[in-house]
């Protein structure tokens, strides 16, 4: 099963996805995983796509489907968790499937009013040590500003600050958002409230994915 998971920043794809993944042994791809990963690691892509991800700003289309392109698998499932991130991008990754003998299964939009995205964002904390994402609000740490697991740091991310969340909610509804109306009305597709509990929205995802 092929599966596309979109909706704006602060949804909740991220969490979601590494769930879905474990409960149906899928592959997942997140694109801003593997971005910052690029980032840290300092090479060539990462620092290219940098500037564009710290001002709130999508990274180029050419950047993005390359590197997805060289991680397409062609056994098993995979979660694509912020990507495609506009029409361009969908086009491409549907002649990416069509060239693997593979199709999407299923697309699956999580959506969600702008204060409660604000707030979800805002709220977010990652570790320096291990990469663990923790919430001020629904998953605070038990000390302040430690991970739980590995002791280190906890940070906000660049793009998780105000003045940058509103730059990436603008883009996201320009670029992004269209991509309901590319998808809907093809089978499979899925629109699911992203503000409900985190139960509640693993619960319509399974309900969505077995449907």
């Amino acid at each position: 099963m092929n599966v596309v998971l979109f909706g704006p920043p602060g949804v909740g794809k991220g969490t979601q996805g590494v769930r879905l993944t474990k409960d149906y042994q899928l592959t997942l791809l997140a694109t801003g995983d593997l971005l910052r990963s690029e980032v840290k690691s300092g090479t060539s892509l990462g620092m290219k796509a940098k500037a564009f991800m710290d001002a709130g700003g999508l990274v180029p289309d050419d950047v993005v489907v390359g590197m997805i392109e060289s991680r397409l698998v062609d056994q098993g499932g995979l979660l694509l968790d912020g990507f495609p991130r506009n029409t361009a991008q969908a086009e491409a990754l549907d002649r990416m499937l069509a060239s693997h003998g593979q199709q999407l299964d299923r697309v699956v939009f999580l959506c969600a009013e702008q204060d409660v995205l604000v707030e979800r964002l805002c709220g977010r904390r990652v570790c320096r040590g291990c990469g663990r994402g923790f919430h001020l609000q629904y998953d605070s740490p038990k000390v302040s500003d430690v991970c739980d697991h590995c002791g280190g740091e906890l940070y906000q991310r660049d793009d998780d600050h105000a003045e940058v969340i509103s730059q990436r909610l603008a883009v996201y509804e320009e670029q992004t958002a269209p991509l309901a109306s590319y998808y809907e009305g093809r089978t499979g597709f899925y629109r699911i409230d992203g503000s409900a509990s985190l139960e509640q929205v693993h619960a319509e995802l399974v309900r969505a994915l077995e449907g």
